[in-house]
């Protein structure tokens, strides 16, 4: 599932991604999605701080959401992981 971080809280603009046989795909497939966001958002002379910032505003916000709701064994935060990929993002205009 995929939330739109503009419109945050607003489950009508959530959109559903795909279904994945396992968890790490899922997983996988969300990591994909971040990675395209902090790439596409980014501009030169941008900083870690700024990048992040417009992601968390306006970038898509994937989450696994398990067939069995009780399998609380599944976690992935896109934030956490938009996090340490704008740490990784080397600022030159490219991902790192």
């Amino acid at each position: 599932m995929i939330d739109d971080n503009f419109h945050f809280g607003r489950g009508d603009e959530r959109n559903e991604h795909g279904v994945f046989s396992s968890a790490e795909e899922a997983i996988a497939a969300c990591k994909r999605i971040v990675d395209e966001d902090l790439k596409n958002s980014y501009r030169p002379g941008m900083s870690e701080a700024e990048l992040y910032e417009t992601y968390t505003m306006f970038g898509d916000d994937p989450f696994v959401m398990p067939i069995d709701k009780a399998d609380k064994s599944i976690t992935f935060s896109a934030w956490d992981y938009a996090k340490e990929r704008c740490k990784a993002f080397g600022f030159s205009g490219t991902e790192g």
